[in-house]
Formats: structure tokens, C-alpha cells, sequence
């Protein structure tokens, strides 16, 4: 008796070709397949459920209509991504807000001689805070911070570390390079443990 082979699951490239050809189920299929990374993204970026929803909605529009320009000179994933950020960024700057309060103030401080002004026991605790919170609901916490990053740091932070997109690929993304990533994305690890080591009543 033989068995049957399960069908070969179609790659983004594959299914995206089918979609430019006319094939609306195929296109489905990548949004089924993308739709709850996206969103997540779009909420980070954006920082509000409705404002991330209609992001997204305008997200999978553009790329629909453009999935004739994706020439695979990069992965369909990132292609993708880089249209969600690009729609959420434009949402978000153009959605009159409030800022909210800055992390800066949390950044590590020095003294003239360049040497953390810290005590030891504040950087031994400020190292744990992440252990410490997780008593307090540190999600919340995390996400309260997360909305404070200043945008310019927030958006390579979300990229690289909470979608764990590679340097290079956050670098296409935002239209930066490799090192100005890594640079915001240093500061704002500080800033966010900075942020959560005040919170357990530790100067960082």
C-alpha cells in the first residue's frame, strides 16, 4: 500500500509569483502567513491597537499591489517588513500625539574620569532588574518602556532585538547603516534598563 506524500508547502517567492499571476488565494496565503508577525510589528511601532490595524491594512494593500516590483534581491520577509515599517512610520508621523516622556534621563551616568558613577550594589542590582520585575509584571512594564524609547531609537531596537531581524537587514529597512543600528540599538537597551532599574529603586 502506499502512502500518500504531503504536498510541498510553497515558499513566499513562489506563492508571490502565483499572486502576480492572479491567483488571489495565493496571496491569502501570505497574509495568513505574515499577518500576526506584522501586526505585532506594526503595534510596536506604532503603539496603539487601532493605529497598528490600519497600518497593517495599508501594509498588505501596498504590497499587493506592488508584488510585481519584488524582484528577490532580498527575502520576501523582509521585502514585506520593509513595507509594514514604512506604513507604520507614516502613520505614526502622521497621527498628532503627545510625546511622552523621554528615557534619556535613564542612561547610564559617569563621572569626570569616566567611570560609572553607580555604587556597586546599584549596578549589581540594576543587572538583575529584569529578574526582580518579573514579580511586577515586567511585560507591561517592558511595553510602557518600549512607548517612551525615543522613535529614532525605538524602531531599531523593535527591529533587531524583538523581531530579530539580522543588522543588515534592519539597516535596508530604515535606510541606515549597519553601524548607526547598532548604535541605537546599544542606547536603547541602556535607556530600557536604565528605565526598569528605577523601577526597582535602582539608579542606573
Amino acid at each position: 500500500m502506499t502512502q500518500d506524500v504531503p504536498a510541498a508547502v510553497p515558499d513566499d517567492e513562489a506563492l508571490a509569483a502565483r499572486a502576480v499571476a492572479g491567483d488571489e488565494p495565493a496571496f491569502e496565503e501570505i497574509v495568513a502567513r505574515y499577518s500576526g508577525r506584522a501586526y505585532r510589528l506594526a503595534c510596536r511601532l506604532v503603539g496603539r491597537d487601532g493605529d497598528a490595524q490600519d497600518a497593517l491594512q495599508e501594509a498588505f494593500l501596498s504590497a499587493y499591489r506592488s508584488l510585481g516590483s519584488f524582484r528577490g534581491d532580498s527575502r520576501f520577509s523582509t521585502w514585506l517588513f520593509r513595507i509594514v515599517t514604512n506604513a507604520a512610520l507614516m502613520h505614526r508621523r502622521a497621527r498628532a500625539r503627545r510625546p511622552a516622556e523621554s528615557l534619556e534621563a535613564f542612561l547610564p551616568r559617569f563621572d569626570d574620569e569616566g567611570r560609572h558613577a553607580g555604587e556597586p550594589a546599584d549596578l549589581r542590582a540594576a543587572s538583575r532588574a529584569d529578574e526582580i520585575l518579573d514579580r511586577k509584571d515586567l511585560a507591561e512594564k517592558a511595553r510602557a518602556g518600549l512607548e517612551r524609547l525615543p522613535e529614532i531609537y525605538r524602531d531599531a531596537f523593535v527591529l533587531r532585538d524583538l523581531e530579530e531581524l539580522t543588522t543588515a537587514e534592519v539597516a535596508e529597512l530604515l535606510g541606515i547603516d549597519a553601524a548607526a543600528v547598532r548604535q541605537r540599538v546599544h542606547r536603547a537597551r541602556l535607556m530600557l534598563r536604565g528605565y526598569l532599574s528605577e523601577l526597582v529603586g535602582v539608579k542606573a
